[in-house]
């Protein structure tokens, strides 16, 4: 820098943009009035008790159980840091006090900063540095595979949705995307010429590729849940049929322990999996902050790899696909067997979620109804090959090996029998909402004599059945009592203030905490609020982007989310429609919002209806004064995924630019 001696220090100043969001008012947009005046229903009152409960919650958690920079005391896998604020962005969304997004925003951010491979920063018996470039690294690479890293995701996504303007997340969502895209050179995760995904585990250092002789004893051994026996197939990985009887103690031989390390190499990493298929999320998620269509392409480009694969292999979905994109390349031509895959203890489960979350962003991006069959043909196929019970209770295919196809879901001795679950007919009815889809789970319904589907069934930390699942469709089917929305909620705030004595009643000091590792359960249970207020089965828990027939967004605050003291309810669902009860519960307030179709606008609002009046529309939103102790319900006509998904907010945005001075040593 000329005219500054290169001896000596000085300060400059720099004048930086601040970007200020302002609203502006919406033109054009119609506007509903409620007139009804009535005690408020017990659904509302406990919805409201639920986001206060929640919010108090999240905030007693952080400061029990976190250092002030937000990093918690507990330290273990990263994406297991991630995890613990998994859904707080989307309780901001929803409804959630202001704080919770601030406490979600620098939780994230401390675990990011804490586990970043270039700085030493933290000294704790369960802790390494697992962050590359503020995403997953090598370090640690058993945490970047899609069964984990999307967990860990969620967290991020659920941030686009509370606020898309934090300029450092629109540019993580870039940057995590240029790993997959090829943009980013060090990153080369990605074959674009043979559509595969170089490895089941991607990084921000790019694929893992290389593995000691103990990562591959990891992947190749039965964990606990196998009763802790080495099971050499139908593990979280084969080597089956290149390998077909590996010895218990391989490991213990020099010779041995090297090949049989190359094998995993050869055979494991280096191929793709339809696990990996839970990426299109991480692509979508640049798409809707960004509009960019290159995000979408890879999307559909990746996606429609798969279905190809899938089409070649007879309707069933591989587990394995080589280095040049060919079905088992790398196993003699076994479609079967790869990591987390068919024959896994896992079987079905962890691809379903890959498929369920590939499946919505297809649709989400296209409008084509088509990408639904990656997930409705396996559920059929899973069903066609399952078997009934003398009780008449249908079991379903969760396995295939080489005795072909299986119905225990852990293991070949030990399992348990599997009926047909319902978090991913959940997920594929309310995309879809055809009637082919609604017939399907009226047949496992049938066929279900063991289970009460009325029940509203607590579920706690069960992420993956969809027990609550079970019903809400009883609900919307018309076969559930009208009590559901209120035993739904009432079931999830049990479950929230139990959390929250369980914190208030431990009287451990931070010593007591980081010696035994200790946190406290996620206290925002955000299930029944989608249910009940978006109208929606929650996100798929290993990193699907929110679901909602409709969200809101508070008019007077410009913020995303339901006012204070209104409460909402989509009562009604149809392939063309949806009824909407708000409720305003204060006295003395009038309360304004915006309802907008779908959780991205993806939808569009043809009609509206209410106090026996038709207003036409035409748009993805529309705006309700709510006066005291007013209440309305609307049934809004809507055309599905119609619009281009976005992140963006009802309002217009404008900039203030403001002059700041920043003091920078050169």
């Amino acid at each position: 820098m000329s005219g500054i001696p290169s001896d000596s220090f000085h300060s400059r100043v720099v004048l930086v943009q601040v970007v200020v969001e302002a609203k502006v008012p919406m033109q054009d947009i119609v506007s509903i009035r409620a007139t009804q005046l009535q005690a408020p229903p017990a659904w509302a009152l406990l919805q409201r008790k639920l986001i206060r409960a929640m919010s108090e919650a999240a905030e007693l958690k952080v400061r029990k159980y976190s250092e002030r920079g937000g990093v918690t005391y507990y330290a273990d896998d990263v994406d297991d840091i991630y995890e613990m604020i998994y859904n707080w962005g989307d309780f901001y969304a929803i409804g959630g006090d202001e704080k919770v997004l601030d406490l979600a925003l620098g939780h994230w951010n401390a675990a990011t900063r804490f586990g970043d491979d270039s700085i030493v920063s933290r000294v704790h018996p369960r802790f390494t540095a697992q962050v590359h470039k503020e995403y997953y690294g090598l370090v640690h690479p058993g945490d970047a595979e899609w069964h984990h890293k999307g967990e860990g995701n969620m967290a991020f996504y659920g941030f686009g949705l509370a606020n898309p303007t934090i300029s450092e997340n629109v540019r993580r969502a870039k940057r995590f995307a240029s790993f997959y895209n090829g943009e980013d050179p060090e990153a080369s995760n990605y074959d674009a010429e043979y559509k595969v995904l170089r490895s089941p585990f991607q990084t921000g250092q790019g694929p893992w590729l290389k593995a000691s002789a103990q990562q591959a004893h990891q992947y190749l051994y039965g964990p606990p849940v196998l009763d802790g026996q080495p099971r050499y197939y139908g593990v979280r990985a084969s080597l089956y049929p290149v390998v077909k009887d590996l010895e218990v103690d391989w490991w213990k031989d020099d010779k041995r322990r090297d090949e049989i390390t190359d094998q995993f190499e050869k055979i494991v990493l280096n191929s793709d999996s339809p696990n990996s298929l839970a990426a299109t999320a991480l692509m979508t998620n640049a798409y809707l902050y960004t509009g960019d269509e290159k995000y979408k392409r890879w999307v559909l480009e990746y996606t429609d790899a798969w279905l190809d694969r899938m089409r070649a292999n007879g309707g069933i979905i591989p587990d394995n696909v080589g280095p040049t994109g060919i079905i088992g390349e790398n196993r003699d031509g076994q479609w079967w067997g790869g990591i987390y895959g068919w024959n896994s203890y896992c079987g079905f489960n962890i691809m379903f979620h890959s498929l369920t979350i590939a499946a919505e962003c297809a649709l989400l991006l296209t409008g084509d109804f088509g990408y639904l069959d990656l997930l409705r043909s396996q559920i059929k196929l899973l069903i066609e090959h399952g078997k009934t019970r003398e009780d008449g209770q249908l079991l379903m295919a969760v396995r295939h090996g080489p005795d072909g196809w299986g119905h225990l879901m852990w293991h070949p001795d030990t399992g348990l029998e599997q009926p047909v679950r319902m978090n991913e007919l959940a997920h594929l009815y309310h995309a879809s909402m055809a009637e082919e889809d609604r017939s399907l789970i009226k047949k496992v319904r049938d066929l279900d004599p063991e289970r009460d589907w009325n029940m509203v069934d607590n579920e706690g930390s069960d992420f993956y059945s969809g027990k609550l699942e079970y019903s809400r469709f009883q609900y919307y089917d018309g076969q559930k009592p009208t009590k559901w929305a209120e035993e739904t909620l009432s079931a999830e705030l049990e479950g929230v203030v139990k959390t929250y004595n369980e914190m208030v009643h431990f009287d451990g000091d931070v010593a007591m905490i980081i010696e035994e590792n200790r946190v406290a359960q996620n206290p925002v249970r955000t299930k029944a609020l989608t249910h009940v207020a978006l109208g929606a089965p929650q996100s798929v828990y290993h990193g699907g982007l929110s679901r909602a027939t409709v969200r809101y967004f508070d008019d007077d605050l410009a913020r995303p989310g339901l006012p204070k003291d209104v409460a909402a309810f989509v009562d009604m669902l149809a392939p063309d429609a949806a009824g909407i009860q708000l409720v305003n519960l204060s006295t003395t307030e009038t309360r304004n919002l915006i309802v907008q179709a779908g959780a991205f606008g993806e939808h569009q609002f043809s009609e509206l209806r209410y106090d026996k009046k038709m207003l036409p529309i035409g748009s993805k939103y529309f705006r309700v004064s709510l006066p005291p102790s007013a209440s309305i319900r609307v049934e809004a006509g809507m055309s599905r995924f119609v619009n281009d998904p976005s992140y963006a907010f009802p309002w217009p945005v404008s900039y203030t630019h403001l002059t700041l001075p920043t003091i920078l040593l050169v």
